[in-house]
């Protein structure tokens, strides 16, 4: 067991959960649908499916029925890697795009933000199905059961959600089948005000009567493919019906004597694990834990990290590196060197070839543990809702690249660049924790600082959530939590790291979910933690 500090020294309203089965979500209601299948004699992925599907009605800007996920579960003996991950209709490709909706000033297609022309296959329900049908205890149909219900009787919105939903409207409003179902009033849903999803309750039915068929050959599919013609959209009944999640086995490095786990790509989990391996090089538990010196190796590593994932990473049969080559020891320890101590650097990508997300977590007494992550991309994704269906649909397919010179150039039956990312720790090829930290390109640096915060200050997972944390931006400025102490920004910025301002910390920062093994033995339990910066909750027994 690691040798936790108990104490909690930053500002919280949380505090860890002691149980032998756990949930934990970033809704309490979700949570709890987990835990209704535990108590009801279900294992750990029957209780993150249930949650899973409940949290497509509660927190509908984070994922719906038409979102894309990943999942790494330990079944009592392995790890298994989910990657359900949605592809480019067979259409599409830069031509298509080019066609349709011109050039940029580069000579590149352009490609819209929102709407059917972001939307990739969605993933999500294959993905549940793949899960029950090789782990699941309780029918499938069961699981549906919880959100089911919360959708029909309807639920009082949260501040959080709430807050995100009213910020969506202005710009999604229009989208085709958004406001019948998001608008119920002509306006998103105020704090405690109830909202209802009948028409997804019925997709849930049809979904969990046919363990997910329905979904990608039967009558919902055709209302997807009718609605995309009717739209002008590129997908049809046959891209539906094509569609498979796959397994995959996780990649790993290790760290501290620990082993993190991520999917492979097209996944960024790989960034996480370069960060590490290059921190690996670093006596970070000699470095005061909220130190300038602590957070600016940290920040580093991670801009080392994003310079190889951004020129790298895609779908893996597309790449021209393999995560085998990006997470060379000796590579690492090359990039690792050029670090400055004493400044910020904007990083260029290294030559490693030699010549608006939801994230749940749940463990049970047998030992059964499961991390996963379901998402829409931005808030409400593609902002396109099904008529009739309660089925909002993700906008995948913006992680696409226009560019033909690009490993991630979009093509039809590829996976497109993906954020989100469920980890999982090990010792000794025993589990250790469950974890993840949502939010787009914050998840692997959430990963990156909460991992670091436990395994080289032995912060307890519910401190090392609630700590003040860092983000890279996409062209390496800074943003950090308005909490952090006043000191170490002002050193940060010493140092040369550009720092913008912070609207919206929501989605900035992420939120995480984290379960940790208390022991190897199972009935000793374990202990959870959920982010106070979502409207979330770890419940258990």
């Amino acid at each position: 067991m690691q040798n936790f500090n108990w104490t909690n020294p930053y500002p919280s309203v949380r505090i860890p959960l002691f149980a032998r089965n756990v949930v934990s979500t970033s809704h309490p209601l979700a949570a709890q649908a987990g835990l209704r299948m535990l108590l009801k004699g279900g294992n750990a992925v029957d209780a993150a499916i249930a949650a899973a599907a409940a949290i497509t009605i509660v927190e509908p800007v984070s994922c719906g029925l038409g979102s894309d996920a990943f999942a790494i579960l330990w079944d009592g003996k392995e790890l298994h890697g989910l990657n359900s991950s949605g592809v480019a209709p067979a259409a599409w490709s830069p031509e298509y795009f080019k066609n349709k909706y011109g050039t940029d000033a580069n000579g590149l297609a352009n490609r819209p933000i929102r709407g059917w022309d972001s939307v990739t296959v969605p993933g999500v329900v294959a993905g549940w199905a793949a899960l029950h049908e090789r782990f699941g205890k309780l029918p499938f149909a069961d699981l549906m059961e919880p959100a089911i219900e919360i959708a029909e009787r309807g639920y009082a919105v949260p501040p959080v959600v709430a807050h995100k939903w009213a910020a969506a409207v202005p710009e999604l409003k229009d989208q085709p089948g958004y406001a019948e179902t998001f608008m119920p009033n002509g306006r998103a849903p105020a704090v405690g005000e109830k909202f209802t999803m009948k028409a997804a309750a019925e997709t849930l039915r049809k979904i969990g009567a046919t363990r997910g068929r329905a979904y990608y050959e039967g009558e919902i599919a055709e209302q997807i493919a009718a609605f995309s013609q009717q739209c002008g959209g590129a997908m049809t009944l046959d891209d539906l019906r094509n569609y498979r999640p796959d397994w995959v086995k996780p990649i790993s490095k290790s760290y501290r004597g620990y082993e993190l786990h991520e999917i492979p790509p097209n996944g960024q989990g790989i960034a996480a694990l370069i960060a590490l391996g290059i921190l690996d090089q670093f006596d970070m538990a000699s470095i005061p834990v909220d130190s300038v010196d602590s957070q600016h190796l940290q920040i580093e590593a991670m801009k080392l990290a994003f310079a190889d994932l951004y020129r790298y990473v895609a779908d893996p049969r597309s790449m021209e590196v393999t995560p085998e080559e990006m997470l060379d020891d000796a590579y690492l320890k090359s990039r690792a060197k050029l670090i400055d101590m004493q400044r910020a650097t904007h990083f260029d990508f290294g030559m490693p070839k030699v010549g608006g997300t939801i994230y749940l977590t749940a463990a049970d007494e047998n030992g059964m543990m499961i991390s996963f992550i379901q998402s829409n991309y931005m808030g409400f994704g593609s902002g396109v809702v099904v008529p009739g269906t309660g089925i909002s649909l993700q906008n995948r397919g913006v992680g696409f690249s226009m560019d033909p010179k690009s490993a991630n150039v979009v093509a039809g039956g590829k996976r497109p660049f993906h954020t989100i990312i469920p980890a999982f720790l090990t010792r000794d090829g025993q589990p250790v924790m469950s974890f993840g930290v949502m939010g787009g390109d914050m998840q692997p640096q959430g990963h990156l600082q909460t991992v670091v915060r436990m395994l080289d200050y032995n912060q307890q997972p519910q401190a090392a959530c609630c700590a003040p944390r860092w983000k890279v931006n996409r062209d390496f400025t800074l943003d950090v939590e308005s909490t952090m102490d006043p000191a170490t920004v002002a050193g940060l910025k010493a140092r040369g790291h550009q720092l913008k301002s912070v609207d919206d910390p929501y989605m900035d920062f992420g939120s995480g979910q984290f379960i940790w093994r208390l022991s190897e033995d199972a009935e000793h339990g374990y202990v959870a933690a959920s982010d106070s910066r979502r409207d979330g909750q770890a419940v258990g027994f």
